[in-house]
């Protein structure tokens, strides 16, 4: 390899690890936001509404499916080469 496909090559990797940590750290926010939905219902359910349990639950399962497509882009962006 020549030296401008190595230099490609460090700069590929750094970009990569620079997306992997700003992914696993949106999806570790994600999954903190949806388990503080879940421990709201489970400590004040009784207490609360219809239409606020059904928007608790929605947006514990957005943040989960935000937390999910974060760790997808992460898993597809660390796939070998083929």
């Amino acid at each position: 390899m020549d030296l401008k496909s190595e230099v490609t090559k460090v700069l590929d990797n750094v970009s990569d690890t620079v997306n992997n940590v700003k992914d696993a750290t949106s999806e570790a926010v994600h999954r903190t936001v949806a388990a503080g939905e879940q421990q709201k219902r489970d400590v004040i359910g009784d207490s609360m509404s219809t239409a606020d349990k059904v928007s608790s639950i929605n947006s514990q399962a957005k943040q989960t499916a935000q937390a999910d497509i974060d760790a997808l882009k992460r898993d597809e962006r660390n796939k070998p080469q083929t």
